[in-house]
């Protein structure tokens, strides 16, 4: 027998509810200051079974810097026995007679409803058994475990339900990319399963964007960052891997160059002057915030020069456009890689904007050198193995990034691709601008680990 309907309360009184929880989150973009939270609009779901009313508010959250939407999945319920029981997170009680109200994300409510109007070949998965992962800075992840064979066969794949919190007019690439990829027959991604979309008011408009994404889960996966630094603390070499995930990350750019084709720029467009002109401004920019970083003046310059007068570089392409090790999982012998939403706080558009391939790679190179220094922190492993390690990985996963490009160019008998010192001084010129912006961000997030990215300054400058 299902419950008696709740009178759902208009989406003001939730917003109000909602004002003491959301600071509490993880993923609520304003820290250190009160933001100003209105309601702009929602979608009403039906839980197929009854349980309860779901409702997805959309929230505009607005403080200095910060002007955006947010999803805020909810479940209602008459106020009563239920607020003490186990289960998804109580937010407050609001209305008269009295609704308790839920954060969605963790009830089976919320996501029959979801997976009754998602779009997409979908998934045969159990959603009464959720488990909600915790730690995620940007968005609320729910995996689902796979619904059991009636008749007894293998077992379903489960999945991963991804709720993006910041709202982005536009397609998300964290679903459109692995659709594309996936359609295009490249195995290192999770497949979609599922997506949906909704409108909210955007400044006097309408904006229309992806809500959520349902993917396969990769079972028994461990995150790259932190196989890494376990690797690294017990001073075991993380060669073969890199060089493995270098072969992979090479063929995810040549997946993304076939499956997202784009138009070659004009070719009044010096590319390496603008790598050199955008070095030179995330130098000023970091030094201005970090002043260790002013002794390295002319070094910066000096490279800014021959960056600049670099020829034969690669085409701009679709790219990941923030990888690095936690952005990659290990699971039977084989690398996937994940998450290619970017910066949820950036423009879809900016976010899509075709960049050179080597920039993902850059990244993953920066990667090691945190993996050594959290990985080696209180182990026996000395600081000069601790460097030997990254210096390792970086060239296993160069090495094999290279020999799949040229397996793949060779196989398709292309021209041969951009020539190896060229390649190394783009990549140094790009690896020093993801430095200039860790070092910015540790001084005002993580100062104790404000040297990683200052030792790597120093690494590309010496």
């Amino acid at each position: 027998m299902s419950p008696a309907p709740v009178q759902v309360p208009d989406d003001e009184a939730l917003v109000g509810l909602l004002a003491a929880w959301l600071p509490g989150r993880r993923w609520f973009p304003v820290k250190g200051s009160v933001a100003e939270l209105g309601a702009a609009g929602g979608l009403t779901l039906v839980d197929p079974r009854g349980e309860a009313a779901v409702r997805i508010l959309f929230v505009r959250a607005v403080a200095p810097g910060i002007d955006t939407v947010l999803q805020v999945p909810v479940t209602l319920r008459a106020a009563g026995a239920d607020e003490d029981a186990g289960g998804p997170a109580v937010i407050g009680t609001t209305g008269a007679p009295a609704v308790l109200v839920r954060d969605g994300c963790g009830d089976p409510a919320f996501l029959r409803a979801w997976l009754a109007v998602a779009d997409g070949p979908g998934g045969d998965v159990d959603p009464d058994h959720p488990r909600v992962l915790t730690g995620e800075q940007s968005n609320t992840s729910v995996v689902l475990p796979a619904a059991p064979d009636p008749d007894g066969g293998p077992p379903h794949p489960a999945a991963i339900l991804k709720v993006f919190r910041a709202l982005s007019p536009g397609d998300n690439p964290d679903v459109d990319v692995p659709r594309a990829l996936a359609a295009d027959g490249w195995t290192h991604v999770p497949r979609p399963l599922g997506w949906l979309e909704g409108r909210w008011p955007d400044r006097g408009a309408t904006a229309e964007g992806h809500l959520a994404v349902l993917s396969q889960f990769v079972d028994g996966a461990e995150d790259g960052f932190e196989l890494a630094c376990a690797m690294a603390g017990r001073g075991e070499s993380f060669a073969p891997l890199a060089r493995d995930l270098g072969m992979v990350v090479a063929g995810m750019h040549a997946a993304l160059a076939d499956a997202l084709p784009v138009e070659p720029p004009a070719a009044t467009v010096d590319r390496a002057s603008s790598v050199a002109q955008a070095v030179r401004d995330r130098y000023r920019w970091a030094a201005t915030a970090v002043p260790a970083l002013e002794q390295y003046a002319h070094a910066v310059e000096e490279l800014a020069a021959r960056t600049q007068h670099l020829t034969d570089l690669p085409l701009p392409q679709r790219i990941h456009g923030d990888l690095h090790l936690g952005q990659a999982l290990r699971a039977h012998g084989e690398w996937f890689v994940t998450d290619f939403e970017g910066e949820p706080l950036a423009p879809v558009a900016a976010r899509t904007r075709p960049d050179l391939a080597l920039r993902d790679v850059a990244g993953m190179l920066r990667s090691f050198d945190y993996a050594a220094a959290v990985g080696t922190a209180g182990s026996a492993v000395g600081a000069d193995d601790a460097r030997s390690w990254a210096d390792d990985a970086r060239a296993a996963l160069l090495e094999g990034y290279r020999d799949e490009v040229l397996r793949a160019s060779a196989e398709r008998h292309d021209a041969p691709p951009v020539d190896v010192a060229s390649r190394s001084a783009l990549l140094r010129a790009l690896e020093l601008d993801k430095a200039l912006y860790e070092a910015v961000y540790e001084a005002r997030n993580r100062p104790t680990w404000l040297d990683i990215p200052l030792r790597g300054v120093e690494r590309l400058l010496d």
